[in-house]
């Protein structure tokens, strides 16, 4: 069993918890992920590393289908099944000085703060940009500001700090000749679509953090497939992280709609079939 050491929500939707994993703790990397198994008739959950603390993992995630309510249900003192990781290949981070830019949308400013901490560390000018739809889905902004060198926040609809979307102020950056060496992003598929794509004519490296359907996380069942430069990658192995510019983007999209009507009808039927909370822990 791996014990929750806190679990509280971020904003409305978004919840952090973290969890005594030591081995987890002391091999993970910026831009891994893990599997989370919450009980044995739950389903394998991957969701990004966003942060370590000796024997503690951060993981942050929205509340949107049958497993993450159930995780959003739980407390300081529950316990997960499993927690298998550390899962992917590590962000890409090279030794400073270069002037790298962190772009995170929605419940994806979750994973920011320990690439913009590692390329920090690396001796690198970290410039961070993050946005929500308004400001109560806002997350993380103080974290991310005592990091970063610069810190750009955006809401669509201009309830805090700068109005329109997370794209907005590095579409300034580019056309500004600002000098980048290299650009995470990491959002929402669409997110990271257009946003990558303000990078592209500038010939700035660009990587995003991918999230098909993943069931095993070691390459064996190809459910995460996804198309980079013409080739099939598996997520799980091969990224999560790809080169933004090289992403079949449609291909990835409609892979991510696949199952919507079947987590539509898992969450109506837990919601009809309430059920004990002591499932969480069997």
């Amino acid at each position: 069993m791996y014990e929750i050491v806190k679990a509280h929500p971020l904003s409305e939707a978004v919840f952090e918890m973290w969890i005594r994993a030591p081995q987890v703790a002391r091999n993970a990397q910026a831009g891994q992920f893990c599997i989370i198994h919450p009980d044995k008739a739950g389903e394998r959950v991957p969701l990004t590393i966003s942060g370590t603390d000796g024997d503690l993992i951060r993981l942050s995630f929205m509340a949107v289908g049958t497993t993450t309510k159930l995780l959003a249900s739980l407390s300081a003192g529950d316990c997960l099944r499993d927690v298998v990781g550390p899962l992917g290949m590590p962000s890409d981070i090279a030794q400073g000085p270069e002037t790298v830019v962190v772009v995170g949308g929605g419940v994806g400013v979750a994973c920011t703060p320990i690439i913009a901490q590692a390329a920090k560390d690396a001796g690198n000018h970290v410039i961070g940009i993050i946005g929500a739809r308004n400001k109560s889905l806002l997350i993380l902004e103080d974290e991310m500001r005592a990091i970063c060198d610069e810190l750009f926040v955006t809401t669509d609809d201009g309830s805090y700090g700068i109005k329109g979307f997370a794209s907005g102020p590095l579409q300034t950056l580019c056309e500004n000749g600002r000098k980048i060496d290299k650009v995470w992003i990491i959002g929402p598929g669409m997110m990271m679509k257009v946003t990558s794509g303000v990078t592209k004519p500038f010939g700035i490296k660009t990587y995003v953090s991918l999230n098909p359907v993943m069931v095993d996380g070691t390459g064996m069942c190809g459910s995460c497939r996804v198309t980079v430069g013409g080739k099939m990658k598996f997520a799980c192995v091969d990224g999560p992280e790809f080169d933004a510019h090289q992403v079949d983007w449609d291909d990835l999209l409609a892979r991510q709609r696949m199952y919507v009507p079947e987590e539509k009808q898992s969450v109506e039927y837990r919601e009809a079939h309430h059920e004990c909370r002591c499932r969480k822990v069997a």
